[in-house]
């Protein structure tokens, strides 16, 4: 089999190809650039939770050294609080936020230690061919050369190139929202809280103004523009930069200036983000940012998502409806998202002046912003596949738990028979799905007498006689679930089911469905004893 082909070297596509040869599938990566990318500090990202322990688990190390987890939020509006958070545990979790350039970085430096991605710059795509086999791509540069792959994937930027050659439209909202960006070394009065501020009341503020905090003392601080017209001179945004730590600190205390910008947010969606043998992920897929709103995190799903269907076909052969449920799936979700934000910015960026007036009016805005910031609500929280192609038909043994069908599951302690304990999401991404059985006090036996006592012995003749490849774990327990309660879990973390108890069969049926049934040309065999 040929590697899969991967055009662009950002985030998305380093991710991209990390999770596949996490899989066994080797990758080529195409760089239109150099390999390295320019520090710029006011280029930020914020990772929810899941997505800042998927770049974790691909090998990121910058993620730890050099990302920030923010203890708290704070909003105010006005000179008055409106709602303070603490964040880091179950309930809230911190999103991380880190420079751009440093999460790039740390996956380069993770991709260099993988034999199975070639890393090839100074190549720009410029033609490409498919066929039933597989997919040729030409790259101009110093060595002008065709490529040769089993899939293609466009994570070449809102710009993308492959986008463009397979002709698939980029509707959508041109400058949503605009934002002045300086990022700076000083000290604010709420050490590692991230601040959201609506009509802060000194005179340069405008409508809002949030500030971020990153590592050794660096904040990121954004205001809001008005969408068009307003040209923002360095002079101007020094202005707007000292009267707000002005505002903030009583005084302008010391700082130092590293970095200032202004950014434009569009909002678009590619019509198709499969055509035969190609994909598209990332901001070649879909545009997004207003209200808080993180577009790479999508991205870093998107990526999740189609890894492990990209690695099941590779290797053992193209299931047409697994395939297609990444477009099924994911451009609903990130759709979803965009038609949650469309709906919210004439509520919170309206010209109305009365929307500001009417009781509870602030409160409610001011959970919807924080929705958006903190990846809660339809806004920011993760995606739930409720009406996925992969959804096994309903049974009659499946039970309900604390994670709706579709949704990411809790990141539970999990024990392999072999005695290996972990979180549950350091199992995932493996290119296999997972089998848990929720079984009280295994903690505290010693697990020669739990592996063959009880059900175990019946469930792990079930893993083994399962269409696809899997793996038994066991939990202490499980939001919402009973004991001997048995969860099949995806490789991206999404819940197939929950049943009550050991059903070969039915375990059997919803497997089968996750991986979008057999191959083509394979027949899908359902036999007698595994009921």
């Amino acid at each position: 089999m040929d590697p899969v082909i991967i055009v662009g070297a950002g985030p998305v596509g380093l991710a991209l190809s990390l999770a596949l040869a996490h899989q066994g599938v080797p990758s080529v990566v195409l760089d239109e650039g150099g390999g390295k990318d320019e520090p710029r500090p006011a280029r930020t990202v914020v990772l929810r939770s899941d997505t800042a322990a998927l770049v974790e688990r691909l090998g990121c190390a910058t993620v730890r050294d050099e990302g920030s987890r923010w203890t708290g939020w704070r909003s105010m509006r006005r000179r008055q609080d409106v709602r303070q958070l603490a964040l880091g545990d179950e309930t809230a979790p911190a999103p991380l936020h880190m420079p751009q350039h440093a999460l790039t970085r740390g996956l380069r430096g993770a991709v260099a230690g993988q034999p199975l991605i070639q890393l090839v710059t100074d190549s720009r795509v410029d033609a490409m061919e498919q066929d039933v086999d597989g997919v040729s791509v030409h790259t101009r540069g110093p060595a002008s050369t065709w490529w040769r792959g089993s899939y293609l994937v466009g994570c070449d930027g809102a710009r993308s190139t492959v986008r463009k050659l397979l002709g698939v439209r980029f509707p959508g909202r041109t400058a949503v929202e605009r934002h002045a960006v300086a990022a700076l070394r000083t000290e604010l009065p709420w050490p590692d809280e991230a601040l959201l501020h609506r009509q802060p009341p000194w005179r340069s503020g405008g409508e809002e103004v949030t500030a971020r905090p990153l590592p050794d003392g660096i904040w990121r601080l954004d205001w809001l523009l008005p969408a068009r017209g307003e040209l923002v001179t360095p002079d101007a945004l020094v202005t707007r930069l000292r009267d707000t730590l002005a505002g903030w600190c009583g005084r302008t205390p010391p700082y130092e200036l590293l970095d200032t910008g202004v950014y434009t947010l569009h909002h678009r969606l590619a019509r198709r983000w499969r055509v035969d043998r190609s994909f598209l992920a990332g901001d070649a897929a879909h545009l997004l940012g207003a209200l808080g709103t993180q577009a790479l995190d999508e991205g870093l799903r998107d990526a999740d998502n189609l890894a492990w269907k990209l690695a099941h076909s590779w290797h053992h052969g193209a299931s047409e409806p697994l395939l297609d449920s990444y477009q099924a799936e994911r451009r609903a979700a990130v759709a979803s998202r965009l038609r949650a934000a469309d709906q919210s910015l004439p509520i919170l960026r309206g010209g109305n002046a009365l929307r500001t007036y009417l009781p509870g009016a602030a409160r409610g805005h001011d959970i919807l912003l924080t929705d958006g910031h903190l990846g809660q609500g339809p806004l920011g929280a993760p995606p739930v596949y409720t009406h996925s192609p992969l959804a096994p038909e309903y049974a009659p043994s499946q039970t309900m738990v604390g994670t709706e069908a579709g949704a990411p599951v809790a990141d539970v302690r999990v024990t392999a028979p072999d005695g290996t304990s972990a979180r549950l999401r350091d199992r995932l991404g493996r290119g296999q799905l997972l089998v848990i059985l929720v079984a009280p006090g295994t903690g505290v036996w010693d697990r020669r007498h739990w592996v063959s006592a009880g059900v175990m012995p019946r469930l792990a003749a079930a893993v083994t006689a399962l269409p696809v490849r899997a793996e038994l774990l066991v939990t202490e327990g499980y939001p919402g679930a009973s004991a001997h309660t048995v969860l099949l879990v995806r490789p991206d973390g999404h819940l197939v089911a929950s049943f009550a108890g050991v059903r070969p069969a039915e375990l059997y049926s919803a497997a089968d469905a996750a991986r979008g049934g057999a191959p083509a040309g394979v027949r899908s065999d359902r036999t007698a004893d595994i009921n």
